[in-house]
């Protein structure tokens, strides 16, 4: 929150368990180094080509937020769905999780259009090339 001190502990706010255990698995300096070694490997590959005889097996994934503010229910939804894919890959499938889809931009383009009628104009009045041009902006 914009009135909260930078830096605030949050623990105090969620019920975790406690436990004298130390944190020593130094996950924040180890993933990137097992993320780097994956692809030195070509881990994603190697899988991808293990499995390419198996039967598919396709979850169609839409798109994330089209129509409205991101909230912790789209993140569990992809969780969800990951879950899935890599359960059904792992039971000898070929599950190559490809998530979103087309509409991902739907939501600036809709800010867009907001933009246009609070300034009196219609999108099917705007050319085109303007409204493409006014896209950019609201990616900055």
């Amino acid at each position: 929150m914009a009135d909260e001190p930078k830096g605030r502990d949050y623990r105090e706010t969620m019920f975790l368990p406690d436990t004298p255990f130390p944190m020593r698995a130094g996950l924040p300096q180890k993933e990137p180094e097992r993320i780097k070694h994956w692809a030195e490997i070509g881990l994603y590959r190697r899988l991808r080509e293990a499995a390419k005889d198996r039967p598919k097996y396709v979850l169609h994934d839409g798109p994330p937020y089209a129509n409205g503010a991101i909230h912790i229910g789209h993140a569990e939804n992809k969780i969800l769905k990951d879950f899935v894919v890599r359960t059904k890959q792992m039971a000898g499938f070929d599950c190559d999780y490809v998530p979103g889809w087309d509409c991902h931009g739907l939501p600036i383009e809709w800010k867009v259009e907001e933009d246009f009628r609070k300034a009196g104009r219609k999108k099917q009045d705007v050319p085109a090339v303007e409204f493409r041009k006014s896209l950019p902006r609201l990616r900055r």
